[in-house]
């Protein structure tokens, strides 16, 4: 995948919101990876990106033991290793010329010691929040990136068609979890974007429940979340509920609900309209039918080489939606001691400002019959 990232640097130092800031300091992995091309998680070691925005240069300082592999692959300026034994604030001061009035951090990520390590070797130095201006730039995703998308999403879809058909009797919730994600590595992903969720009867009702020993039983609902992370990092979410054996009236009738709920916030998704549109006409078809105290969550998140990303789909979101944003659409019914059910979209706004939606998995009500 062709990606230009000084662009995306360039972009960066030129927000408006950055406009006096001197030094830009990145040191999550996920951010670092978008404006290089380089991921690695460094653990307990040290690695961040500086960009210096006055000579227009760049620096990765990271573990030792990354930089052949870097070398291969960031763009960057610089890539100067840190080994174990070494102070990296003493590398870094050595690294960097000038001494900056204004440095740039992200405040959502960067620790309390890495702060006080930069305010060791910048003094006097007052420090700005970048976050939201990386935040923003992530939002909007282009054409080349929505096919890394897909590519997550074509393998999630065929992981579980396939694992569907592996359910069988005395099979329990933590017993599917680990056939798809088999099934992931053998389709050629990295691995799950996430935990993966099989919830199954009552548990469906916990919408970030955790799978267990509980067995799917005729009568369940199986509600199954999951992606998967490809290879470029690109991330799939997806949710289908299920019934195990024939759904009962009452299945059939909060099913249908949902799946109506579902699609009217994809059709209320176009460029142009305040966030809060989506959700609210998703949200609209529940509460007319009765429903909406089992509906008390937001009804979509952005994602990209993260699974949680801007923009936040919720009732009170007023930012106007925009060619480029993906975003989950993924309202449900969550009823305590009894189940629930969700079925979650991936929804690109392209570029007639038009919805594409990009998961293909059908939403009719499928039930699964046990296997001996």
């Amino acid at each position: 995948m062709s990606i230009n990232y000084s662009e995306r640097i360039k972009a960066l130092t030129n927000h408006p919101s950055l406009e006096n800031i001197e030094v830009i300091v990145i040191t999550d992995p996920s951010n670092i990876y978008y404006m290089t091309g380089f991921y690695a998680d460094p653990h307990e070691r040290y690695m961040s990106l500086f960009i210096d925005t006055e000579n227009e240069e760049t620096y990765l300082f990271l573990p030792a033991l990354d930089k052949e592999i870097a070398a291969d692959i960031a763009k960057v300026d610089n890539i100067i290793p840190v080994s174990d034994e070494q102070n990296p604030f003493t590398i870094i001061r050595e690294a960097l010329k000038g001494m900056p009035d204004i440095i740039g951090i992200e405040m959502n990520t960067v620790t309390v010691s890495h702060h006080n390590g930069l305010k060791d070797i910048f003094l006097g130095a007052e420090f700005a929040d970048i976050q939201p201006a990386i935040d923003h730039l992530r939002t909007f995703k282009s054409r080349e990136e929505i096919d890394g998308l897909k590519e997550a999403v074509n393998i999630i879809e065929t992981v579980l068609e396939e694992g569907l058909k592996t359910i069988k009797e005395g099979m329990t919730e933590a017993d599917l979890v680990a056939e798809f994600e088999y099934l992931m590595k053998k389709h050629g992903a990295a691995g799950p974007s996430f935990s993966t969720m099989v919830l199954a009867g009552e548990k469906a009702a916990l919408p970030h429940g955790t799978p267990g020993d509980r067995k799917l039983t005729n009568g369940d609902f199986l509600l199954i979340d999951f992606g998967v992370i490809t290879h470029d990092r690109y991330c799939s979410d997806i949710t289908r509920t299920f019934t195990i054996g024939e759904p009962s009236e009452k299945q059939k009738e909060i099913y249908n609900i949902v799946r109506a709920s579902t699609q009217a916030g994809v059709d209320a998704v176009r460029a142009g309209v305040p966030l809060k549109e989506f959700d609210i006409a998703a949200r609209n078809v529940i509460e007319e039918n009765c429903y909406g105290e089992y509906f008390n969550n937001r009804v979509g998140h952005g994602l990209g080489i993260e699974v949680h990303e801007s923009p936040s789909i919720h009732h009170l979101n007023e930012d106007i939606a925009q060619k480029g944003m993906l975003f989950t659409i993924e309202p449900g019914i969550y009823i305590p001691g009894y189940g629930g059910v969700r079925i979650e979209e991936e929804v690109y706004i392209n570029e007639d400002g038009e919805a594409e939606v990009l998961t293909s998995f059908p939403r009719e009500l499928r039930h699964i019959n046990l296997k001996n």
